[in-house]
């Protein structure tokens, strides 16, 4: 397992590298950092902007190559991703925004999988009965309704909410109150700042997998290890938690794994209703300034997220499946 994990490891060690170094010239080839100083006043020359960008190894002046090189070296010897147009840190920006995503994403990811998978395993067992066609109408309705109109919805009523008790109990915008200190006032703080936008990320994520994870349980309860189960005495669902689930459960967690880098760069929407300054919205923003340097970095960032999200749908497979295992 070791060995196959170093293997696995290492070819999207490769992959990562390939594919950062292919955006870096994308993203020189389409971005163009002098238009952040073209609006300026007074006007700059095309020599004075030159000079400026020169500094953070962005001039068009200089050749690709060279820029490229100083970029690389940059990062194999120092660990520095550049700088943007205006002289921006990216490693301070990406510590930054990993940081303020993570407590977004990680938290919404755990309570969507389980309510998800626990709906699922709910309504499976009691098929084409009342509850079952109930919370598969309501999944439904949820999947539908897009992250705006649930978010703006949420916002709303954390208004009413703060507005009945005369006090702010919910925060509606922003990860954290500046001036906060102490581990516990800072903890309350955060968790205050961090309810709503995870309620909205759990409204309208948690029914892919309820649905999903629902037919796959449906698909295996005719299976005859399911069938085995029911015949040694276990009810039908007995048999559907302790050895239906299983089996389904493996296609489910690969999805779940390869959804990580998606929250992580994907949940621009979010971030911008609860003004959250995280990987999202920064990678909005990297594109709209011409941030070659900071779009890269974020490039770099969703493919770790890839290969990580790979390897724990790879370990996931071979924790359910024993046959996996044996091989």
């Amino acid at each position: 397992m070791l060995r196959y994990l170093v293997r696995k490891c290492t070819g999207w060690l490769l992959m990562i590298v390939a594919a950062t170094n292919l955006t870096y010239f994308l993203a020189n080839a389409f971005l163009d950092p002098r238009a952040n100083y073209l609006q300026l006043r007074p006007p700059r020359s095309p020599e004075q902007i030159s000079r400026s960008l020169a500094q953070y190894n962005l001039s068009p002046d200089t050749p690709l190559l060279e820029r490229w090189w100083s970029w690389v070296t940059g990062i194999v010897l120092r660990w520095d991703w550049g700088a943007s147009p205006i002289g921006d840190s990216v490693n301070d920006q990406i510590s930054f925004r990993i940081l303020v995503s993570a407590q977004l994403v990680i938290g919404a990811l755990i309570l969507t999988t389980a309510i998800g998978i626990g709906l699922a395993v709910y309504t499976a067992s009691r098929q084409y009965r009342f509850a079952d066609r109930f919370h598969q109408g309501l999944s439904i309705i949820t999947l539908n309704i897009p992250i705006v109109v649930a978010g703006l919805a949420v916002v709303l009523l954390a208004i009413l909410l703060n507005q009945s008790l005369g006090t702010t109990l919910l925060f509606v915008a922003g990860a954290q109150s500046p001036g906060v200190t102490g581990f516990w006032p800072l903890l309350v703080d955060r968790v205050q700042h961090l309810v709503l936008p995870t309620i909205a990320l759990v409204i309208t994520g948690y029914a892919g997998t309820h649905l999903l994870q629902r037919a796959l349980l449906l698909d295996n309860i005719n299976s005859d290890f399911v069938r085995m189960a029911r015949a040694k005495g276990l009810t039908r669902r007995q048999a559907i938690r302790r050895h239906g689930l299983r089996t389904s459960l493996i296609p489910v967690a690969t999805s779940i794994a390869f959804a990580i880098p998606a929250l992580f760069t994907g949940a621009v929407l979010t971030e911008t209703i609860f003004a959250w300054e995280g990987m999202g919205r920064y990678f909005i923003q990297t594109i709209s300034k011409n941030d070659v340097h900071g779009a890269v970095a974020v490039a770099a960032f969703g493919a770790l997220m890839t290969a990580i999200g790979a390897i724990l749908a790879d370990v996931a497979v071979v924790a359910l499946d024993p046959r996996v295992r044996v091989s």
